[in-house]
């Protein structure tokens, strides 16, 4: 067991006294349930494709590891420095994005990822996420800050510059599950900030034609949302087995690995992981699922409401929404609830960019969570 002295003043010492204990403890459950849903699952996708039997939950547990281990070593940050790794973060993130336009592998209609040579395929606007809901807070806060000579930095408008810039290159891939979490991300802060409701009313009502362009202008779009609103004209064969697992689960499920569904099901273990969890543990698992995703999200929420600093407050419920949105978003497609999106379930999905990208997400949360002794700290 990991412990430490109160009177500990060291790194880890101050770390383990401020960090939220039960936020970490959950994202770690969440973390083992999917290493468990991959084991079940992928053995099953891996043959149908030609791989070994368990290639994807060796090359799950290879990017896990290091995933949570960045976590943690990322909420050690104070403030500062979460705002200094978000800004070298999104631009590394734009530039990916940008080249994904130029030599990335178009994957079920969609532009999003780079092949790297001796890995799997990266997906940079994983890593925009968290980097924009971080990059925008500061923006936010820096916008309602006075300078020195009684000024202010023209927050505002740089953020709906960024804002513009990042949706314009995500809908080219075209990546509308991505663009529709960075939207929320930058409303959700924009109300926040305090910022005039005309100008959040108007870039609700932006989003929303932004939305009906892009499903007249890509036919890739179009198919999905086709598919939700009338089954029968779309191709909903994972969506349709997927209900179906959920049907033979029940509430209690099939048991782990008794699974029957689920071999028919292509992403079982990415995007459809959920469905497994449905069938094989039944409703009571997928209900306790829901609950530690949005116990990470109220705990967030909470915390950052009791903080003095504009810009922590905005940063860690940015980067909370993203969090639980992901979440939402997975498990509303899997359950037909919403048109399928391609978006991962935090920590328990398959998936090498996604996990990385959620581990920084998740560590800076962490950070900036963290009690601190005074207002400024850190800052």
């Amino acid at each position: 067991m990991l412990s430490f002295s109160r009177t500990d003043h060291s790194v880890l010492g101050r770390w383990w006294w401020t960090v939220d204990r039960w936020t970490l403890a959950i994202i770690i459950a969440i973390a083992l349930i999917g290493v468990v849903l991959i084991q079940a699952a992928s053995p099953a996708v891996a043959n149908r494709i030609g791989l070994t039997t368990f290639h994807f939950i060796e090359r799950h547990l290879i990017m896990l590891l290091p995933s949570l281990a960045i976590m943690v070593g990322v909420s050690l940050l104070t403030p500062r420095g979460v705002r200094r790794l978000a800004v070298v973060l999104f631009g590394g993130a734009v530039f990916g994005v940008v080249l994904t336009l130029f030599i990335g592998e178009e994957i079920k209609g969609a532009t999003r990822w780079i092949h790297v040579p001796g890995l799997s395929s990266v997906q940079p606007s994983e890593f925009l996420k968290p980097a924009f809901a971080v990059v925008s807070a500061w923006m936010f806060s820096l916008h309602r800050t006075p300078g020195p000579n009684g000024g202010h930095f023209p927050g505002i408008q740089v953020n709906c510059a960024l804002y513009a810039m990042i949706v314009l290159l995500l809908m080219s891939q075209p990546d509308l599950g991505q663009t529709f979490v960075i939207t929320s991300i930058f409303f959700g802060q924009f109300f926040l900030a305090g910022l005039p409701i005309v100008l959040v009313a108007s870039m609700v009502v932006l989003g929303m034609g932004g939305l009906v362009s892009a499903y007249f202008l890509w036919p890739h779009v179009q198919k999905r949302i086709d598919g939700f609103l009338n089954p029968a004209t779309g191709e909903n064969y994972q969506v349709e087995k997927s209900m179906e697992a959920f049907a033979n689960g029940g509430i209690w499920g099939t048991g782990p690995g008794q699974g029957r569904v689920k071999m028919a099901i292509p992403d079982a273990h990415a995007d459809f992981i959920f469905s497994v969890a449905g069938e094989e543990l039944g409703l009571v698992v997928c209900a306790l699922i829901i609950v530690l995703f949005a116990i990470v999200v109220i705990r967030s929420f909470n915390r950052a409401a009791n903080d003095q600093s504009l810009f922590v407050m905005l940063a860690a419920t940015g980067l909370a929404m993203q969090f639980g949105l992901q979440a939402l978003i997975n498990m509303g497609s899997a359950l037909h609830l919403m048109p399928t999106k391609g978006m991962t379930l935090p920590f328990i999905s398959y998936g090498g960019s996604s996990l990385i990208a959620l581990g920084i997400g998740t560590g800076m949360l962490l950070a900036l969570t963290r009690k601190r002794l005074s207002p400024g700290e850190g800052l």
